[in-house]
């Protein structure tokens, strides 16, 4: 399975949007960047589906454009108008023609699903590798309305229960990508998340 950040070159704020190549083309989001639908297409004629890790507008508003240029699937945890499949906690999904298993992480947004496989996590918002605020492990903020920093730790903690061993790879909503001892990685954000200090001391 080969993952392209297709919202890279973006020059205003967006969630990462990932294409996942292979058996199974699925885009991971959606993103605010205009014309990520153009990106798509110079990298596959298909797209098979489109799953949202939730559904916060950096991370939904360029759906419409998506479907509109191709005739996917979409799954999400939460009713949306395009959502042709609904997705719950435990559910197993393919994913550029790999199985992942669905997991429920809310906090940062009660809608919040990562997606693990034997090799890779596409973890959304909840935990992530670097962004403005840490480096090697960091997580989602939780000081908007409707965010819970109580429900996030938790989440964090269902995924590591759930983090088969041979994770190696992390594909975050916001910041890099990760090739590595991923649980390390998300222990940090874990530990980080668990003293309850602002993610963003000036906010």
């Amino acid at each position: 399975m080969d993952v392209i950040n297709v919202t890279a070159d973006a020059e205003s704020f967006t969630c990462n949007a990932y294409l996942a190549l292979g058996e199974r083309t699925t885009l991971i989001d959606a993103g605010t960047m205009p014309g990520v639908e153009d990106v798509i297409a110079e990298h596959t004629n298909n797209l098979d589906a489109v799953v949202l890790t939730h559904q916060h507008g950096d991370h939904v508003q360029q759906l419409d454009a998506v479907l509109d240029r191709f005739d996917a699937d979409c799954f999400a945890y939460d009713s949306h108008p395009h959502r042709s499949h609904g997705i719950v906690d435990g559910d197993e999904i393919s994913i550029g023609g790999e199985a992942f298993e669905v997991v429920h992480t809310p906090g940062h947004a009660d809608d919040h699903v990562s997606l693990i496989s034997e090799s890779t996590i596409f973890s959304g918002d909840v935990v992530v590798h670097d962004d403005g605020a840490f480096d090697y492990g960091s997580f989602g903020r939780t000081d908007r309305p409707n965010q819970s920093r109580e429900a996030l730790i938790e989440s964090i903690e269902r995924i590591l229960d759930r983090l088969p061993d041979g994770v190696e790879h992390m594909y975050a909503g916001h910041g890099g990508e990760f090739h590595g001892d991923v649980r390390d990685v998300i222990e940090t954000g874990l530990s980080r998340a668990e003293k309850r200090e602002p993610k963003y001391p000036e906010d």
